[in-house]
Protein backbone atom coordinates (compact mmCIF):
# COMPACT_ATOMS: atom_id res chain seq x y z
CA UNK A 1 0.00 0.00 0.00
CA UNK A 2 1.19 3.49 -0.88
CA UNK A 3 0.19 4.81 2.55
CA UNK A 4 2.81 2.57 4.19
CA UNK A 5 5.57 4.44 2.37
CA UNK A 6 4.34 8.00 2.88
CA UNK A 7 6.83 8.69 5.67
CA UNK A 8 9.87 7.94 3.51
CA UNK A 9 8.21 9.69 0.57
CA UNK A 10 7.81 12.89 2.58
CA UNK A 11 11.54 12.90 3.29
CA UNK A 12 12.20 12.80 -0.47
CA UNK A 13 9.68 15.53 -1.30
CA UNK A 14 9.99 18.06 1.54
CA UNK A 15 13.46 19.38 0.73
CA UNK A 16 14.70 22.80 -0.37
CA UNK A 17 15.91 21.31 -3.67
CA UNK A 18 12.44 19.96 -4.47
CA UNK A 19 10.83 23.27 -3.49
CA UNK A 20 13.17 25.16 -5.84
CA UNK A 21 12.53 22.74 -8.72
CA UNK A 22 8.75 22.79 -8.32
CA UNK A 23 8.56 26.58 -7.93
CA UNK A 24 10.74 27.34 -10.94
CA UNK A 25 8.96 24.76 -13.12
CA UNK A 26 5.57 26.06 -11.99
CA UNK A 27 6.47 29.59 -13.08
CA UNK A 28 7.81 28.24 -16.38
CA UNK A 29 4.60 26.26 -16.96
CA UNK A 30 2.45 29.29 -16.20
CA UNK A 31 4.42 31.41 -18.68
CA UNK A 32 4.25 28.83 -21.50
CA UNK A 33 0.57 28.10 -20.89
CA UNK A 34 -0.34 31.78 -20.91
CA UNK A 35 1.35 32.42 -24.29
CA UNK A 36 -1.09 31.69 -27.13
CA UNK A 37 0.09 28.85 -29.35
CA UNK A 38 2.47 27.27 -26.82
CA UNK A 39 1.24 24.01 -25.29
CA UNK A 40 1.87 21.97 -22.14
CA UNK A 41 3.42 19.23 -24.28
CA UNK A 42 5.88 21.72 -25.76
CA UNK A 43 6.80 22.95 -22.28
CA UNK A 44 7.46 19.45 -20.90
CA UNK A 45 9.45 18.43 -23.98
CA UNK A 46 11.73 21.45 -23.48
CA UNK A 47 12.49 20.26 -19.93
CA UNK A 48 13.56 16.73 -20.87
CA UNK A 49 17.28 17.56 -21.42
CA UNK A 50 17.42 19.18 -17.97
CA UNK A 51 15.95 16.09 -16.27
CA UNK A 52 19.01 14.04 -17.28
CA UNK A 53 20.98 15.90 -14.58
CA UNK A 54 18.35 15.41 -11.84
CA UNK A 55 17.47 12.62 -9.43
CA UNK A 56 14.32 10.61 -10.30
CA UNK A 57 11.85 12.42 -8.00
CA UNK A 58 12.91 16.01 -8.93
CA UNK A 59 12.99 15.01 -12.62
CA UNK A 60 9.41 13.72 -12.61
CA UNK A 61 8.23 16.58 -10.40
CA UNK A 62 9.61 19.09 -12.92
CA UNK A 63 7.50 17.63 -15.72
CA UNK A 64 4.36 17.06 -13.61
CA UNK A 65 4.41 20.59 -12.15
CA UNK A 66 5.05 22.22 -15.53
CA UNK A 67 2.22 20.29 -17.19
CA UNK A 68 -0.33 21.02 -14.43
CA UNK A 69 0.43 24.74 -14.48
CA UNK A 70 0.47 25.01 -18.27
CA UNK A 71 -2.91 23.26 -18.57
CA UNK A 72 -4.50 25.77 -16.17
CA UNK A 73 -2.68 28.79 -17.61
CA UNK A 74 -4.14 28.10 -21.05
CA UNK A 75 -7.44 29.42 -19.65
CA UNK A 76 -5.92 32.89 -19.23
CA UNK A 77 -5.56 33.74 -22.95
CA UNK A 78 -8.84 31.89 -23.54
CA UNK A 79 -10.61 34.38 -21.24
CA UNK A 80 -8.69 37.53 -22.18
CA UNK A 81 -8.22 37.21 -25.94
CA UNK A 82 -10.29 34.11 -26.84
CA UNK A 83 -7.31 31.91 -27.72
CA UNK A 84 -7.54 28.51 -25.99
CA UNK A 85 -4.18 26.97 -25.25
CA UNK A 86 -5.40 23.37 -25.56
CA UNK A 87 -8.18 21.40 -27.23
CA UNK A 88 -9.60 20.77 -23.77
CA UNK A 89 -9.97 24.47 -22.93
CA UNK A 90 -11.57 25.02 -26.35
CA UNK A 91 -14.66 23.25 -24.98
CA UNK A 92 -15.53 26.15 -22.66
CA UNK A 93 -13.74 29.10 -24.29
CA UNK A 94 -17.13 30.55 -25.27
CA UNK A 95 -18.21 30.73 -21.63
CA UNK A 96 -14.92 32.31 -20.53
CA UNK A 97 -15.06 35.03 -23.18
CA UNK A 98 -18.76 35.64 -22.51
CA UNK A 99 -18.02 36.15 -18.80
CA UNK A 100 -15.16 38.49 -19.76
CA UNK A 101 -17.48 40.53 -21.98
CA UNK A 102 -19.90 40.83 -19.03
CA UNK A 103 -17.12 42.25 -16.85
CA UNK A 104 -16.79 39.04 -14.80
CA UNK A 105 -13.41 37.88 -16.04
CA UNK A 106 -12.02 37.83 -12.49
CA UNK A 107 -14.84 35.56 -11.36
CA UNK A 108 -14.36 33.31 -14.41
CA UNK A 109 -10.64 32.85 -13.81
CA UNK A 110 -11.26 32.43 -10.07
CA UNK A 111 -13.59 29.53 -10.85
CA UNK A 112 -11.06 28.16 -13.33
CA UNK A 113 -8.15 28.14 -10.89
CA UNK A 114 -10.25 26.60 -8.08
CA UNK A 115 -11.88 23.93 -10.24
CA UNK A 116 -8.54 23.05 -11.84
CA UNK A 117 -6.99 22.53 -8.40
CA UNK A 118 -9.95 20.47 -7.13
CA UNK A 119 -10.04 18.31 -10.24
CA UNK A 120 -6.29 17.79 -10.14
CA UNK A 121 -6.33 16.83 -6.44
CA UNK A 122 -9.23 14.43 -7.08
CA UNK A 123 -7.31 12.74 -9.90
CA UNK A 124 -4.14 12.62 -7.80
CA UNK A 125 -5.92 10.90 -4.90
CA UNK A 126 -7.42 8.35 -7.28
CA UNK A 127 -3.93 7.81 -8.73
CA UNK A 128 -2.44 7.28 -5.26
CA UNK A 129 -4.94 4.81 -3.88
CA UNK A 130 -6.48 3.01 -6.86
CA UNK A 131 -3.92 3.04 -9.67
CA UNK A 132 -3.32 -0.73 -10.06
CA UNK A 133 -7.01 -1.66 -9.89
CA UNK A 134 -8.12 1.06 -12.32
CA UNK A 135 -5.35 0.26 -14.77
CA UNK A 136 -6.63 -3.32 -14.99
CA UNK A 137 -10.02 -1.93 -16.06
CA UNK A 138 -8.41 0.20 -18.77
CA UNK A 139 -6.75 -2.90 -20.23
CA UNK A 140 -10.22 -4.24 -21.06
CA UNK A 141 -10.64 -1.49 -23.62
CA UNK A 142 -10.02 -2.69 -27.17
CA UNK A 143 -10.43 -0.81 -30.44
CA UNK A 144 -14.18 -1.57 -30.31
CA UNK A 145 -14.58 0.25 -27.00
CA UNK A 146 -12.45 3.16 -28.22
CA UNK A 147 -14.62 3.47 -31.31
CA UNK A 148 -17.80 3.85 -29.24
CA UNK A 149 -16.05 6.20 -26.82
CA UNK A 150 -14.89 8.43 -29.68
CA UNK A 151 -18.37 8.28 -31.24
CA UNK A 152 -19.85 9.30 -27.89
CA UNK A 153 -17.50 12.26 -27.86
CA UNK A 154 -18.63 13.26 -31.35
CA UNK A 155 -22.25 12.94 -30.25
CA UNK A 156 -21.56 15.66 -27.70
CA UNK A 157 -21.26 18.13 -30.59
CA UNK A 158 -25.03 18.47 -30.78
CA UNK A 159 -25.14 19.54 -27.13
CA UNK A 160 -22.21 21.97 -27.30
CA UNK A 161 -23.56 24.78 -29.40
CA UNK A 162 -26.53 27.05 -28.83
CA UNK A 163 -27.38 26.95 -32.53
CA UNK A 164 -29.91 24.60 -34.09
CA UNK A 165 -29.14 20.88 -34.16
CA UNK A 166 -28.85 21.01 -37.95
CA UNK A 167 -26.24 23.79 -37.83
CA UNK A 168 -24.31 21.94 -35.10
CA UNK A 169 -24.26 18.78 -37.24
CA UNK A 170 -23.15 20.76 -40.30
CA UNK A 171 -20.34 22.35 -38.26
CA UNK A 172 -19.31 18.88 -37.05
CA UNK A 173 -19.28 17.64 -40.66
CA UNK A 174 -16.90 20.48 -41.59
CA UNK A 175 -14.57 19.40 -38.78
CA UNK A 176 -14.66 15.78 -39.93
CA UNK A 177 -13.86 16.87 -43.49
CA UNK A 178 -10.84 18.82 -42.23
CA UNK A 179 -9.74 15.78 -40.16
CA UNK A 180 -9.82 13.59 -43.28
CA UNK A 181 -7.01 15.57 -44.93
CA UNK A 182 -3.70 13.67 -45.00
CA UNK A 183 -2.70 10.04 -45.41
CA UNK A 184 -5.39 7.37 -45.54
CA UNK A 185 -5.31 5.38 -42.29
CA UNK A 186 -5.31 1.97 -44.04
CA UNK A 187 -3.88 2.32 -47.56
CA UNK A 188 -1.44 5.14 -46.77
CA UNK A 189 -2.40 7.06 -49.91
CA UNK A 190 -2.64 10.86 -49.77
CA UNK A 191 -6.13 12.37 -49.82
CA UNK A 192 -7.29 15.98 -50.15
CA UNK A 193 -3.69 17.22 -49.92
CA UNK A 194 -3.80 18.95 -53.35
CA UNK A 195 -0.17 17.97 -53.92
CA UNK A 196 1.07 19.74 -50.79
CA UNK A 197 3.66 17.74 -48.84
CA UNK A 198 2.92 19.77 -45.68
CA UNK A 199 -0.61 18.30 -45.56
CA UNK A 200 0.50 14.65 -45.68
CA UNK A 201 0.39 14.49 -41.88
CA UNK A 202 -3.00 16.18 -41.87
CA UNK A 203 -4.05 19.67 -40.85
CA UNK A 204 -1.86 20.73 -37.93
CA UNK A 205 -4.12 21.03 -34.92
CA UNK A 206 -2.53 23.93 -33.03
CA UNK A 207 -2.64 26.33 -36.02
CA UNK A 208 -6.23 25.20 -36.63
CA UNK A 209 -7.15 25.85 -33.00
CA UNK A 210 -5.50 29.29 -33.00
CA UNK A 211 -7.04 30.22 -36.32
CA UNK A 212 -10.61 29.19 -35.54
CA UNK A 213 -10.75 31.04 -32.24
CA UNK A 214 -8.28 33.93 -32.45
CA UNK A 215 -8.55 35.09 -36.06
CA UNK A 216 -12.35 35.66 -36.03
CA UNK A 217 -11.95 37.76 -32.89
CA UNK A 218 -9.20 39.81 -34.55
CA UNK A 219 -11.30 40.31 -37.69
CA UNK A 220 -14.24 41.51 -35.58
CA UNK A 221 -11.94 43.86 -33.68
CA UNK A 222 -10.82 45.55 -36.90
CA UNK A 223 -14.23 45.46 -38.63
CA UNK A 224 -16.18 46.77 -35.64
CA UNK A 225 -13.42 48.86 -34.07
CA UNK A 226 -15.84 51.63 -33.08
CA UNK A 227 -18.31 49.18 -31.54
CA UNK A 228 -15.83 47.12 -29.56
CA UNK A 229 -16.62 47.69 -25.86
CA UNK A 230 -13.78 48.04 -23.37
CA UNK A 231 -13.22 44.92 -21.31
CA UNK A 232 -13.83 45.29 -17.60
CA UNK A 233 -10.70 44.90 -15.45
CA UNK A 234 -10.15 41.82 -13.32
CA UNK A 235 -9.85 43.84 -10.15
CA UNK A 236 -8.26 42.51 -6.99
CA UNK A 237 -7.30 38.87 -7.75
CA UNK A 238 -7.62 37.95 -4.07
CA UNK A 239 -11.32 38.86 -4.15
CA UNK A 240 -12.06 36.39 -6.93
CA UNK A 241 -13.27 33.84 -4.42
CA UNK A 242 -16.13 36.01 -3.17
CA UNK A 243 -19.28 33.98 -3.67
CA UNK A 244 -17.27 31.02 -4.93
CA UNK A 245 -18.36 28.89 -1.99
CA UNK A 246 -21.96 29.28 -3.08
CA UNK A 247 -21.08 28.27 -6.64
CA UNK A 248 -19.21 25.20 -5.37
CA UNK A 249 -22.10 24.15 -3.13
CA UNK A 250 -24.76 24.55 -5.80
CA UNK A 251 -22.58 22.72 -8.35
CA UNK A 252 -21.02 20.11 -6.05
CA UNK A 253 -22.59 17.21 -7.93
CA UNK A 254 -21.41 18.66 -11.22
CA UNK A 255 -17.92 19.10 -9.77
CA UNK A 256 -17.79 15.50 -8.53
CA UNK A 257 -19.28 14.12 -11.75
CA UNK A 258 -16.90 16.09 -13.96
CA UNK A 259 -13.84 15.11 -11.90
CA UNK A 260 -14.90 11.46 -12.09
CA UNK A 261 -15.49 11.64 -15.86
CA UNK A 262 -12.14 13.36 -16.40
CA UNK A 263 -10.24 10.82 -14.29
CA UNK A 264 -11.99 7.84 -15.89
CA UNK A 265 -11.33 9.01 -19.44
CA UNK A 266 -7.79 10.09 -18.58
CA UNK A 267 -7.05 6.53 -17.45
CA UNK A 268 -7.88 5.21 -20.93
CA UNK A 269 -4.68 5.11 -23.02
CA UNK A 270 -4.79 7.64 -25.82
CA UNK A 271 -7.92 9.44 -24.62
CA UNK A 272 -6.42 12.20 -22.49
CA UNK A 273 -7.88 15.42 -21.16
CA UNK A 274 -9.18 16.60 -24.56
CA UNK A 275 -11.99 14.04 -24.79
CA UNK A 276 -12.61 14.21 -21.03
CA UNK A 277 -13.24 17.96 -21.05
CA UNK A 278 -15.56 17.87 -24.08
CA UNK A 279 -17.62 14.93 -22.78
CA UNK A 280 -17.78 16.45 -19.30
CA UNK A 281 -19.01 19.75 -20.75
CA UNK A 282 -21.74 17.97 -22.73
CA UNK A 283 -22.85 15.83 -19.76
CA UNK A 284 -22.86 18.87 -17.48
CA UNK A 285 -25.09 20.73 -19.94
CA UNK A 286 -27.44 17.75 -20.21
CA UNK A 287 -27.99 17.62 -16.44
CA UNK A 288 -27.95 21.37 -15.84
CA UNK A 289 -31.03 23.27 -14.69
CA UNK A 290 -29.96 26.16 -16.95
CA UNK A 291 -28.63 24.54 -20.14
CA UNK A 292 -29.55 27.63 -22.13
CA UNK A 293 -26.73 29.58 -20.40
CA UNK A 294 -24.01 27.21 -21.66
CA UNK A 295 -21.81 28.92 -24.22
CA UNK A 296 -23.13 32.31 -23.08
CA UNK A 297 -21.18 32.71 -19.84
CA UNK A 298 -22.12 29.77 -17.61
CA UNK A 299 -20.07 29.54 -14.42
CA UNK A 300 -21.30 25.98 -13.99
CA UNK A 301 -19.89 25.03 -17.40
CA UNK A 302 -16.45 26.46 -16.62
CA UNK A 303 -16.40 24.76 -13.21
CA UNK A 304 -17.13 21.29 -14.56
CA UNK A 305 -14.93 21.39 -17.65
CA UNK A 306 -11.91 22.79 -15.77
CA UNK A 307 -12.22 20.08 -13.12
CA UNK A 308 -12.39 17.38 -15.82
CA UNK A 309 -9.44 18.94 -17.62
CA UNK A 310 -6.97 18.61 -14.74
CA UNK A 311 -8.37 15.38 -13.29
CA UNK A 312 -7.84 13.72 -16.70
CA UNK A 313 -4.22 14.85 -16.61
CA UNK A 314 -3.70 12.95 -13.34
CA UNK A 315 -5.73 9.96 -14.53
CA UNK A 316 -3.49 9.57 -17.58
CA UNK A 317 -0.62 8.57 -15.29
CA UNK A 318 -2.43 5.43 -14.09
CA UNK A 319 -1.69 3.25 -17.15
CA UNK A 320 1.66 5.03 -17.54
CA UNK A 321 2.89 4.02 -14.07
CA UNK A 322 1.32 0.57 -13.91
CA UNK A 323 1.84 -0.74 -17.44
CA UNK A 324 4.03 1.78 -19.22
CA UNK A 325 1.17 2.71 -21.57
CA UNK A 326 1.01 6.46 -22.26
CA UNK A 327 -2.36 8.09 -21.66
CA UNK A 328 -1.39 11.17 -23.67
CA UNK A 329 1.65 12.92 -25.13
CA UNK A 330 2.81 14.26 -21.75
CA UNK A 331 2.76 10.84 -20.07
CA UNK A 332 4.70 9.47 -23.06
CA UNK A 333 7.45 11.96 -22.17
CA UNK A 334 7.25 10.92 -18.50
CA UNK A 335 7.60 7.24 -19.42
CA UNK A 336 10.77 8.03 -21.33
CA UNK A 337 12.22 9.89 -18.34
CA UNK A 338 11.27 7.00 -16.01
CA UNK A 339 13.18 4.54 -18.19
CA UNK A 340 16.22 6.83 -18.26
CA UNK A 341 16.14 6.99 -14.45
CA UNK A 342 15.90 3.20 -14.13
CA UNK A 343 12.28 3.26 -12.92
CA UNK A 344 10.82 0.93 -15.52
CA UNK A 345 7.03 1.40 -15.41
CA UNK A 346 5.09 -1.74 -14.53
CA UNK A 347 3.58 -3.59 -11.57
CA UNK A 348 7.02 -4.38 -10.15
CA UNK A 349 7.94 -0.71 -9.74
CA UNK A 350 5.45 -0.52 -6.83
CA UNK A 351 7.48 -3.20 -5.03
CA UNK A 352 11.07 -2.41 -5.99
CA UNK A 353 10.82 1.41 -5.74
CA UNK A 354 7.80 1.90 -3.49
CA UNK A 355 9.24 4.96 -1.70
CA UNK A 356 10.07 6.72 -4.96
CA UNK A 357 6.65 5.96 -6.44
CA UNK A 358 4.92 7.27 -3.31
CA UNK A 359 7.05 10.44 -3.53
CA UNK A 360 6.04 10.90 -7.18
CA UNK A 361 2.37 10.56 -6.21
CA UNK A 362 2.84 13.21 -3.50
CA UNK A 363 4.33 15.50 -6.15
CA UNK A 364 1.09 15.17 -8.14
CA UNK A 365 -0.84 16.34 -5.09
CA UNK A 366 1.47 19.26 -4.32
CA UNK A 367 1.62 20.42 -7.95
CA UNK A 368 -2.17 20.71 -8.10
CA UNK A 369 -2.32 22.51 -4.75
CA UNK A 370 0.24 25.04 -6.06
CA UNK A 371 -2.17 25.98 -8.84
CA UNK A 372 -4.19 28.23 -6.51
CA UNK A 373 -1.51 30.62 -5.13
CA UNK A 374 0.62 30.70 -8.28
CA UNK A 375 -2.45 30.82 -10.50
CA UNK A 376 -3.60 33.94 -8.67
CA UNK A 377 -0.18 35.49 -9.30
CA UNK A 378 -0.41 34.70 -13.01
CA UNK A 379 -3.93 36.13 -13.23
CA UNK A 380 -2.85 39.31 -11.44
CA UNK A 381 -0.01 39.82 -13.92
CA UNK A 382 -2.20 38.97 -16.90
CA UNK A 383 -4.83 41.44 -15.72
CA UNK A 384 -2.51 44.27 -16.79
CA UNK A 385 -3.24 43.25 -20.38
CA UNK A 386 -6.80 44.51 -19.96
CA UNK A 387 -5.57 48.05 -19.34
CA UNK A 388 -4.58 48.26 -23.02
CA UNK A 389 -7.34 48.97 -25.58
CA UNK A 390 -8.33 45.92 -27.56
CA UNK A 391 -7.51 47.50 -30.92
CA UNK A 392 -3.97 48.22 -29.70
CA UNK A 393 -3.53 44.62 -28.51
CA UNK A 394 -4.64 43.14 -31.83
CA UNK A 395 -1.25 43.38 -33.66
CA UNK A 396 0.53 41.84 -30.66
CA UNK A 397 -2.03 39.01 -30.48
CA UNK A 398 -1.68 38.42 -34.21
CA UNK A 399 2.10 38.22 -33.76
CA UNK A 400 1.70 35.58 -31.04
CA UNK A 401 -0.68 33.64 -33.28
CA UNK A 402 1.79 33.66 -36.18
CA UNK A 403 4.69 32.58 -33.95
CA UNK A 404 2.61 29.85 -32.31
CA UNK A 405 1.37 28.51 -35.64
CA UNK A 406 4.83 28.57 -37.22
CA UNK A 407 6.65 27.00 -34.25
CA UNK A 408 4.73 23.70 -34.36
CA UNK A 409 6.51 22.37 -37.46
CA UNK A 410 8.75 25.38 -38.22
CA UNK A 411 6.86 25.71 -41.49
CA UNK A 412 4.90 28.50 -43.15
CA UNK A 413 2.09 26.03 -43.81
CA UNK A 414 0.99 26.47 -40.18
CA UNK A 415 0.40 30.18 -40.79
CA UNK A 416 -1.59 29.41 -43.95
CA UNK A 417 -3.74 26.91 -42.04
CA UNK A 418 -4.34 29.48 -39.31
CA UNK A 419 -5.48 32.15 -41.76
CA UNK A 420 -7.67 29.89 -43.94
CA UNK A 421 -9.47 28.24 -41.03
CA UNK A 422 -9.70 31.57 -39.23
CA UNK A 423 -11.57 33.15 -42.13
CA UNK A 424 -13.76 30.04 -42.36
CA UNK A 425 -14.59 30.28 -38.64
CA UNK A 426 -15.42 33.99 -39.00
CA UNK A 427 -17.85 33.27 -41.84
CA UNK A 428 -19.39 30.42 -39.84
CA UNK A 429 -19.98 32.54 -36.75
CA UNK A 430 -21.36 35.44 -38.77
CA UNK A 431 -23.97 33.04 -40.16
CA UNK A 432 -24.89 31.39 -36.86
CA UNK A 433 -22.80 28.20 -37.12
CA UNK A 434 -21.01 27.19 -33.88
CA UNK A 435 -17.24 26.64 -34.06
CA UNK A 436 -16.97 24.18 -31.13
CA UNK A 437 -18.41 21.16 -33.03
CA UNK A 438 -15.94 21.82 -35.86
CA UNK A 439 -13.02 21.75 -33.42
CA UNK A 440 -14.41 18.55 -31.91
CA UNK A 441 -14.59 16.98 -35.37
CA UNK A 442 -10.95 17.88 -36.04
CA UNK A 443 -9.87 16.46 -32.65
CA UNK A 444 -11.74 13.16 -32.82
CA UNK A 445 -12.35 12.53 -36.52
CA UNK A 446 -9.15 10.57 -37.09
CA UNK A 447 -9.68 8.54 -33.90
CA UNK A 448 -13.16 7.49 -35.02
CA UNK A 449 -12.01 6.63 -38.53
CA UNK A 450 -8.94 4.67 -37.43
CA UNK A 451 -10.92 2.54 -34.97
CA UNK A 452 -13.85 2.06 -37.36
CA UNK A 453 -11.66 0.80 -40.20
CA UNK A 454 -9.57 -1.50 -37.99
CA UNK A 455 -12.73 -2.86 -36.34
CA UNK A 456 -14.40 -3.55 -39.70
CA UNK A 457 -11.32 -5.49 -40.74
CA UNK A 458 -11.35 -7.49 -37.48
CA UNK A 459 -15.10 -8.11 -37.71
CA UNK A 460 -14.87 -9.14 -41.38
CA UNK A 461 -17.54 -6.61 -42.30
CA UNK A 462 -20.12 -7.75 -39.71
CA UNK A 463 -21.61 -5.60 -36.93
CA UNK A 464 -21.97 -8.06 -34.03
CA UNK A 465 -18.34 -7.87 -32.80
CA UNK A 466 -18.92 -4.14 -32.17
CA UNK A 467 -21.37 -4.96 -29.34
CA UNK A 468 -20.30 -8.44 -28.20
CA UNK A 469 -18.14 -7.22 -25.32
CA UNK A 470 -20.02 -5.86 -22.25
CA UNK A 471 -18.20 -2.50 -22.11
CA UNK A 472 -18.61 -1.96 -25.85
CA UNK A 473 -22.33 -2.82 -25.61
CA UNK A 474 -22.76 -0.37 -22.71
CA UNK A 475 -21.05 2.45 -24.63
CA UNK A 476 -23.10 1.64 -27.74
CA UNK A 477 -26.29 1.81 -25.67
CA UNK A 478 -25.19 5.17 -24.24
CA UNK A 479 -24.61 6.49 -27.76
CA UNK A 480 -28.05 5.27 -28.78
CA UNK A 481 -29.66 7.07 -25.84
CA UNK A 482 -27.75 10.29 -26.63
CA UNK A 483 -28.96 10.14 -30.23
CA UNK A 484 -32.59 9.19 -29.61
CA UNK A 485 -33.58 11.17 -26.49
CA UNK A 486 -33.25 14.62 -28.14
CA UNK A 487 -35.11 13.35 -31.23
CA UNK A 488 -37.92 11.88 -29.14
CA UNK A 489 -38.13 15.08 -27.09
CA UNK A 490 -38.35 17.16 -30.27
CA UNK A 491 -41.13 14.93 -31.67
CA UNK A 492 -43.11 15.09 -28.42
CA UNK A 493 -42.72 18.85 -28.27
CA UNK A 494 -43.88 19.12 -31.88
CA UNK A 495 -46.95 16.97 -31.16
CA UNK A 496 -47.83 19.08 -28.12
CA UNK A 497 -47.58 22.26 -30.21
CA UNK A 498 -49.76 20.71 -32.90
CA UNK A 499 -52.32 19.64 -30.31
CA UNK A 500 -52.30 23.10 -28.77
CA UNK A 501 -52.90 24.69 -32.19
CA UNK A 502 -55.75 22.28 -32.90
CA UNK A 503 -57.35 23.03 -29.54
CA UNK A 504 -57.05 26.76 -30.15
CA UNK A 505 -58.74 26.42 -33.55
CA UNK A 506 -61.59 24.40 -32.05
CA UNK A 507 -62.17 27.01 -29.33
CA UNK A 508 -62.23 29.81 -31.88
Amino acid sequence: MIIDHLGNALELVLTWKMALVMLSCALFGLFVGAVPGLSATMATAMLVPLTFFMDPVPAISAIVTTAAMAIFASDIPAALVRIPGTAASAAYVGDLTALTAKGRVGRALGISVTASAIGGVFGSLVLMFAAPQLALVSLNFTSFEYFWLALLGLSAAVMLGNASVLKSLMALAIGLMIASVGMDTTSGTPRFTFGSASLLDGVAFVPALIGMFAVPELIRTFVHRDETPPVAPIGNPFRMFEGLGRVLMTSKLNLLRSSTIGTAIGILPGAGSDIGSWISYAVSKRFSRKPETYGKGSEEAVLGACAANNSALSGAYVPAMVFGIPGDSITAIVIGVLYVKGLNPGPMVFLTNADTVAAIFLVFLLANLLIVPLGLLAIALASQVLRVPKIALAPLILGFCIVGSYSIDAAASGIVIMIVLGVLAYLMEENGFPVAPTILGIVMGLLVERNLVSNMIKADGTFMPFVERPIAAGLALTCLVVWTVPAVGWLLQRRRRAAARTAAKQES
